[in-house]
């Protein structure tokens, strides 16, 4: 077995966007208004659903946690980024790297699971409708919410360890602007070390579990919406399915090109471009995607905009 031997230090440097130089000040502009949108997009979503009575049903429920959680995980890495991008010194501490590191995956771990989720009611209120109701109830959707959350906090629990539960290497240089999984693997742990292998196999099962239950349960979905007679009675099924099926597809491509794809460990330079899209855009396109596709949506929010300035009109 390959036998550490490496020099304990405080700190990484993120080299991030330094390679553009004067370039990342216009790009903290751009990212500051992105995550300013995003926040007051995810902020309008959240306060909409528990305001509106009418969205009080659970496709609603789980767009709130989506929501949420797409805004604690933006929390745990933008900030820092645009920090960074007006610094001179980009230094993260081993210990804060380990807890960004850890809320990311925790985050990103249960993101996964709360979309099969989604997928799983999606197909309970198509496939069963008479039965939805009394199978999808409060208790049911805190439960799926709970599992996907303990899921996401033991891969985070054991990849972080597996990671930091040892010194880490006299270069402390990464590739990247925050602590995710291929550049710390870079630099903590040798190619082909059995912690290596673990945690790589965990990311793969994270990702590939829950879209297995997501094709699951489109797979039914689209039998059962095969059986119905008229071409215009497909239609209402599949567009309540749209948004959800444009957020998976653009979770799973990004995941997949940075974790499941083969090499991935010696990549940097395209590992960085696509994580900002799962890290600062995607985080914006799913609330737009999600109301902007949805009419009940859209309505309530025009309920919930007319509740809250009526007073101040009269």
């Amino acid at each position: 077995m390959f036998r550490e031997n490496h020099t304990t230090m405080s700190e990484f440097i993120l080299l991030g966007f330094s390679h553009l130089g004067g370039s990342q000040r216009p790009l903290f502009g751009l990212f500051l208004l992105l995550y300013l949108v995003t926040l007051g997009a995810n902020a309008v979503i959240v306060t909409t659903i528990v305001l509106d009575r009418h969205l009080h049903v659970p496709m609603y429920f789980f767009l709130g946690i989506l929501s949420c959680s797409e805004t604690l995980y933006t929390l745990v890495i933008i900030p820092k980024a645009l920090v960074d991008l007006l610094a001179r010194h980009r230094a993260i501490t081993i210990t804060a790297c380990a807890f960004q590191m850890g809320c990311f995956l925790f985050l990103g771990c249960s993101h996964s699971f709360l979309l099969a989720a989604m997928g799983f009611d999606r197909y309970v209120a198509i496939c069963r409708p008479l039965s939805y109701m009394g199978l999808m109830t409060r208790g049911v959707c805190m439960a799926l919410v709970v599992a996907a959350s303990f899921c996401g906090s033991a891969v985070s629990l054991v990849v972080t360890s597996l990671i930091f539960g040892s010194s880490v290497p006299s270069s402390g240089h990464l590739q990247h602007f925050f602590c995710d999984i291929p550049p710390v693997l870079r630099v903590t742990l040798p190619p082909g070390s059995p912690r290596q292998g673990v945690i790589l196999a965990l990311c793969a099962l994270v990702l590939v579990i829950p879209l297995f239950l997501i094709v699951a349960s489109y797979a039914c979905i689209v039998a059962a919406i095969l059986r119905i007679p008229s071409s215009g009675g497909r239609v209402k099924p599949f567009s309540t399915c749209a948004s959800h099926l444009i957020v998976v597809t653009i979770h799973y491509a990004c995941a997949s090109f940075i974790y499941l794809r083969p090499g991935a460990r010696d990549s940097s330079g395209r590992d960085t471009l696509v994580s900002v899209t799962y890290t600062v855009v995607t985080p914006l396109l799913n609330p737009v995607i999600y109301s902007l596709r949805n009419r009940e949506f859209r309505v309530a929010l025009y309920r919930v905009f007319e509740r809250l300035c009526c007073p101040v009109l009269c």
